[in-house]
């Protein structure tokens, strides 16, 4: 049993950067959170488990065996993104790491990184911006002919499961800030409704177009061979469900966050 173990947990492409990315983000939250605590105003346990459970879902589908079905099976591939773009990328920022973040770096913050980042952060963290770029990641890479040269290069296979982890994270930031937008400047309740609304119509066309689209729309699948024994159709089919019903739902449970935030500010200045 524990040989059966090893061998899922064991990657596929063993990749230094993973590996390496993880552990550092691990203990940049790690370190600030102790630092928070020393302060008085730690992260509360449940944001600690959402931030780490997010981190280990991610790290499971990019760089355990979970990655080599997701290389050979469309399905595979996009419960792959699923957790990448949206459930893994929710926890993550559900946490609220920033400030842990911020706080691990103390007094050593480097002046020249703090001038760099408030630009860039004004203009990834722009509702339009964010929306756009989470909607058109998912468009861009399911595009078939860049669908095809992203899965037969491992430069840009990794660099598209980094882009979508990367730009998920950033829209859920977004949708799930805890501030209250009249005190922080950041977006409004209004505005991140409408940016999930945004977000939804399309990934519901996109998967309802793979799902209902003749056999072959990915042929990669055919020409690399699949995991499993497969029909073609059968795996572009739920390929396809799997990009249309879950990152629904996954924005409904965005939306009910939203409305309890609303519902909490609007309470205390009643």
């Amino acid at each position: 049993m524990w040989q059966s173990v090893q061998g899922a947990l064991t990657p596929y492409i063993f990749s230094p950067l993973t590996v390496l990315s993880c552990l550092f983000f691990v203990a940049l939250y790690g370190l600030g959170a102790w630092r928070l605590w020393q302060a008085g105003r730690g992260p509360s346990p449940w944001r600690i488990a959402s931030f780490l459970l997010g981190v280990l879902l991610c790290y499971a589908v990019m760089h355990t065996q979970f990655d080599y079905y997701a290389r050979f099976m469309f399905f595979m591939h996009r419960l792959q993104h699923l957790v990448l773009h949206h459930l893994g990328a929710f926890l993550i920022a559900l946490a609220n790491p920033i400030p842990v973040f911020m706080a691990a770096f103390g007094r050593w913050r480097l002046p020249g990184l703090a001038m760099a980042w408030r630009p860039l952060r004004r203009i990834l963290f722009d509702p339009v911006v964010a929306t756009v770029l989470f909607v058109g990641l998912i468009f861009f890479w399911l595009w078939p002919a860049v669908h095809f040269d992203a899965m037969l290069s491992l430069p840009r296979y990794e660099l598209m499961n980094a882009s979508m982890l990367v730009d998920g994270v950033i829209f859920w930031l977004v949708i799930l800030d805890p501030r209250d937008p009249q005190k922080a400047g950041t977006s409004g309740f209004g505005v991140r409704f409408m940016m999930l609304l945004g977000a939804l119509f399309p990934q519901i066309l996109l998967g309802a177009y793979i799902t209902f689209s003749p056999p072959g729309l990915y042929d990669v699948y055919s020409v690399c061979g699949r995991a499993w024994p497969i029909d073609p159709a059968t795996d572009q089919v739920l390929g396809g469900v799997f990009t249309w019903i879950p990152p629904a739902m996954m924005t409904v449970l965005g939306a009910l966050v939203v409305l309890r935030l609303y519902l909490h500010y609007d309470n205390q200045r009643g």
